[in-house]
């Protein structure tokens, strides 16, 4: 039998790692994963989620659904971080560099997550499902950061 046909490539490989972390997303809107990736080697992960210490939307409901806020609008409004800002957030906890990684990400960022993003040094990101802010796309392209949906089966 040959082992390799069934390996998955490891675009795959990092984004079923970004799936695996949005599974552990505290959102009741949206349930988002990021892996932040150099040299094949992960960096840092993050899901959207409460602060930690900070009670979670599952706890106590969300704020975004019951003033009937759209998807991409209003982010302050939130008690969550977003999993692109989590990933960025632990990396720098930790000392590490994302000049110059890849985000595996289920969503493609939002503006704020694409302005953070771009001052990192990422240059190139993988995503599964598109996102409501326009302006962050037409952003991290002006950037020259390459953008690349991958879709899992």
């Amino acid at each position: 039998m040959d082992n390799n046909a069934k390996r998955p490539s490891w675009q795959t490989y990092f984004m079923e790692m970004a799936v695996l972390a949005a599974s552990r997303s505290t959102c009741l809107r949206r349930q988002v994963g990021a892996v932040l990736v150099k040299d094949k080697r992960v960096l840092a992960t993050g899901y959207n989620g409460a602060p930690s210490g900070i009670r979670h939307c599952l706890e106590v409901g969300c704020i975004r659904e019951q003033l009937n806020i759209p998807s991409g609008e209003k982010h302050e409004l939130c008690r969550a971080s977003h999993a692109e800002q989590n990933a960025i957030i632990q990396a720098a906890v930790h000392g590490v560099t994302m000049k110059g990684a890849t985000l595996f990400c289920t969503s493609l960022p939002c503006l704020i997550c694409a302005k953070m993003l771009i001052n990192a040094g990422i240059k190139k990101i993988y995503y599964q499902s598109g996102y409501a802010d326009k302006m962050s796309a037409e952003m991290l392209a002006e950037a020259g950061i390459e953008m690349i949906q991958l879709t899992l089966e």
